[in-house]
């Protein structure tokens, strides 16, 4: 495992010169906690979905107030992702993501205590803010901590991710379950794991200096004048959209072509859980190519197809198979922040204004999809929507796959990110 060190003028600090110790213990200190963190940073989002009946039930909510509940994720991953680069530059990526991982454990706890809809809406936020701000720093902490193994340690990121998505999805209602049904148990132990992934950044939250505030001029004035940071953020959103859609509708779409709730379930386990071998492979792939256009295309023609085979209504499952392959664009975005950036300054840029805007066009894909379902009564109209958004991606895609980095892109670029 291999980490940057640097030097002070006045002496290399302590924790610095741990990085030199045999076996590069400060460095895995720090991989195992990008890990564990990144376990938790979907749990506030998927276990919630799974008991999302019991939850409005139990908390009196209205239909308006469940719609507000399932778009709170992605409205939270887009305001708090903005204002992560300058919490970072004030306190500094370590000590952020520790209080990012407290937000998360503390915001799941209360909500699992509380019995009404304000305290859980406003616990929901806090641990929704604590996942956006480590979607946004811990891209930054492997291109600061690993800059020669980002494709290496952008696996492990984007492998926990899809793990921790998985498990909080499959595992909340046996919990409840097994807690007679009792689904504030069930949402309370996702409070405990992320507990567990706080004690690496405890230890180190003590190595990194007290950041000084900076200036009031901030990247994201100067990529909303650059296209590849756009192209980054059409990219992100376009595949977060089409990701949130499948979520969302796929088992409808697999019960209105004859498939039991049972079946439907089977099939969005295996569709989720390919995603894990997924993330696995394809950041490591993307780093070993100078540009990676051919996955991109090879992605939107695997999502092409598998749209395509889903209107026909047969082999519904093979379908989703090949959809979920084509979800390799997510690693590959996650991928991209690093890829396109040469310092770990432009990479908290690019992350912060890449998956913020995206994530805001992504907030609208499931309730327009929604609309267009109830409006022709089919999915060949809301299929239509998919096919924009893929048309979307092939072109940004193929953009922000060029090998160029943000800094080195002229007018374009941000050249003050340089430190």
């Amino acid at each position: 495992m291999s980490a940057v060190v640097t030097r002070r003028a006045t002496g290399e600090a302590p924790w610095r010169a741990a990085w030199r110790a045999p076996g590069g213990s400060m460095a895995w200190l720090i991989a195992g906690g990008i890990a564990l963190a990144a376990l938790n940073l979907r749990t506030a989002v998927t276990s919630v979905g799974t008991v999302l009946d019991e939850v409005s039930t139990g908390l009196g909510l209205s239909g308006a107030m469940t719609g507000l509940l399932t778009t709170l994720p992605v409205v939270s991953f887009a305001l708090f992702g903005a204002l992560t680069p300058a919490m970072s530059r004030r306190i500094g990526e370590h000590r952020l993501l520790l209080t990012a991982i407290v937000l998360l454990a503390a915001g799941q706890a209360v909500r699992s205590l509380v019995d009404s809809a304000a305290p859980f809406m406003a616990a929901s936020t806090v641990a929704l803010a604590g996942g956006a701000v480590g979607n946004v720093v811990i891209p930054t902490l492997i291109k600061k901590h690993f800059p020669r193994r980002s494709g290496a340690m952008t696996t492990v990121y984007s492998t926990a991710l899809a793990a921790g998505t998985m498990v909080a999805a499959a595992a909340t209602v046996p919990v409840q379950q097994a807690a007679g049904g009792n689904w504030h148990v069930a949402l309370g132990v996702w409070a405990a794991l992320a507990a567990v992934a706080a004690i690496p950044w405890l230890a180190l939250r003590r190595g990194e200096p007290e950041r000084r505030s900076t200036p009031a001029r901030t990247a994201g004035e100067s990529l909303l004048r650059s296209r590849l940071a756009w192209a980054v953020a059409g990219y992100f959103g376009s595949q977060s959209l089409i990701a949130y859609v499948m979520f969302g509708w796929l088992p409808l779409l697999l019960q209105d072509n004859g498939y039991t709730s049972g079946q439907a379930g089977v099939v969005l386990a295996v569709f989720t859980g390919l995603g894990i071998p997924i993330s696995m492979v394809v950041p490591t792939l993307a780093t070993r190519l100078s540009g990676q256009r051919p996955l991109v295309v090879a992605f939107a023609a695997l999502y092409a197809a598998g749209f395509a085979g889903m209107l026909t209504g047969h082999a519904m499952w093979a379908w989703a198979i090949l959809v979920a392959l084509g979800g390799g664009t997510f690693p590959l975005a996650l991928a991209m922040l690093a890829l396109r950036t040469r310092t770990a300054p432009g990479t908290a840029a690019l992350s912060a204004f890449g998956q913020s805007a995206g994530y805001l066009i992504a907030g609208a894909g499931p309730i327009t999809f929604g609309l267009l379902h109830q409006v022709s009564g089919g999915w060949a109209l809301p299929f239509g929507l998919l096919f924009a958004a893929l048309a979307v991606q092939v072109v940004t895609g193929w953009y922000a796959g060029g090998d160029r980095t943000l800094e080195d892109a002229g007018a374009e670029g941000a050249s003050h990110l340089r430190v």
